[in-house]
């Protein structure tokens, strides 16, 4: 129980960390969140806000590899969303039924 009267020792703490860590929180929740939802439009939607949440945090603290990591995950989240708003996202029959009966050998 050390932790916390050497957390709250530091305070106050700048607005900007608190919000920078309220942020990184959001998008880490969203992520998760995202993770189990259903509808693909959605996810992208819950991806594309998290990623960006993320995004930020990360180039707030200076990291370059959680940097490009999210910011691929936000380009490639976004893509899709708009491919599925635009009506250019499908997916064929035979990619359905593979994924309804993925032990079916004749897909």
């Amino acid at each position: 129980m050390s932790f916390l009267p050497e957390a709250f020792s530091t305070l106050p703490w700048p607005l900007i960390t608190v919000i920078m860590n309220v942020v990184a929180g959001l998008g880490a929740i969203l992520l998760t969140y995202g993770v189990f939802l259903e509808t693909e439009r959605r996810q992208d939607a819950v991806f594309v806000i998290a990623a960006a949440c993320l995004l930020i945090y990360a180039l707030w603290i200076g990291n370059k590899i959680f940097s490009v990591a999210m910011a691929g995950l936000l380009v490639g989240s976004l893509i899709e969303m708009v491919e599925i708003i635009l009506g250019k996202h499908g997916h064929s029959l035979k990619q359905i039924e593979a994924y309804k009966n993925p032990n079916d050998k004749s897909n």
